[in-house]
């Protein structure tokens, strides 16, 4: 159901090629393997900007939108616009633009929020003492942080080539594409627009094996490189917001208040607490966890509606779109991957049961 994360962790890899440049901005020739170092080794103290976001995982439609898995999907799926800033590790500001609406995640250091103007709701946790081994705030919804994930497992399973240049949010950029050397995944390729001057991502594209238009794409309309102002990380709830304060224990783990309403069922998340198993490494790996059965009445009308497979490692239900396969079995497994079901049936056989 996060297929975002799923693609940004899979993807790593590259194999360098030769290079290709076009002149349009007119940039210097660097070999992948020259802009490969720069961004791997590419530091900014801060930055901000307004990033847009278009999915089009080709993910079936819930009823009722707007409510539990449905929300998670609404960043899946259509555009969405975020305004991103952090200053140094410890120093992050997130906020998801809805109709009419604001969802906030920001941390100064020591304190963070999350915030939802919808519901005038407000969670406040303490942040544990900073780790000085961070290089960027855990959980950034950026081009850099998502291709970070890419390159962080450079090997052969990836073709790696610089495609040309481009102006992405009126900075010149280089193109660099990673292209599978697999027919078992569903990606076709993907391409990060590198700024020509600080060596960040700009831009990332996430082509599907068939078909011309995005499956993903997450860039910068408008960035700045000047470290913002302190108060940029500071939050003052508005009057009339419902405040919690967590324990300190307590980890805000996602830029969004949860939207809840009374006939809203709480999952059993008993089983889901077993560390995942991975299947197969680069693009063709697949994740294994455990499932307890359908207990959300729509999530039980899309398995009614899913196709039944079976074979030697038993059987279940696929669902499946134009990136993300999923399979689940009758004996509590779940397969998720970017790849065709025939993979995830494959490594059903040897996933633990």
């Amino acid at each position: 159901m996060v297929p975002v994360t799923a693609v940004a962790v899979i993807g790593a890899g590259a194999a360098v090629g030769p290079v290709v440049a076009d002149a349009s901005p007119d940039l210097p020739d660097i070999t992948p393997q020259q802009l490969l170092t720069n961004v791997q080794t590419a530091k900014v103290d801060g930055m901000s900007g307004t990033v847009r976001m278009t999915a089009d995982l080709g993910l079936p439609a819930l009823p009722g939108g707007g409510q539990g898995p449905n929300e998670m999907l609404d960043l899946l799926a259509g555009k969405t616009t975020l305004r991103v800033a952090y200053a140094g590790p410890d120093k992050a500001r997130v906020s998801i633009l809805d109709d009419m609406a604001e969802r906030v995640f920001v941390t100064d250091g020591s304190t963070a929020w999350a915030y939802d103007s919808a519901e005038r709701e407000a969670r406040k946790f303490t942040v544990p003492a900073h780790d000085t081994t961070r290089e960027r705030p855990a959980g950034m919804p950026d081009p850099q942080t998502i291709a970070k994930r890419f390159l962080d497992a450079v090997d052969p399973s990836t073709q790696v080539t610089v495609t040309g240049t481009r102006s992405v949010a009126g900075r010149d950029a280089y193109l660099l594409t990673l292209t599978p050397r697999t027919d078992r995944t569903t990606v076709g390729s993907v391409t990060l627009a590198v700024d020509a001057r600080e060596w960040v991502p700009l831009r990332v594209t996430v082509m599907p094996r068939s078909g011309d238009e995005p499956a993903i794409q997450v860039g910068f309309s408008s960035v700045s490189f000047q470290v913002p102002q302190a108060s940029t990380f500071s939050f003052s709830p508005p009057k009339g917001t419902e405040v919690t304060v967590e324990p300190e224990h307590a980890k805000p783990d996602r830029p969004a208040v949860p939207r809840k309403t009374p006939e809203q069922k709480t999952p059993d998340h008993k089983a889901t607490k077993e560390r995942p198993t991975v299947i197969g490494t680069g693009w063709d790996a697949v994740w294994v966890g455990r499932w307890n059965g359908a207990n959300d009445p729509q999530l039980e009308q899309l398995l009614a509606a899913a196709p039944t497979v079976s074979g030697s490692w038993g059987s279940g239900k696929v669902l499946t779109s134009r990136m993300v396969s999923a399979l689940l079995t009758d004996d509590g497994r779940v397969l998720v991957g970017l790849v065709p079901t025939s993979v995830l049936e494959q490594a059903a056989v040897k996933a633990p049961r």
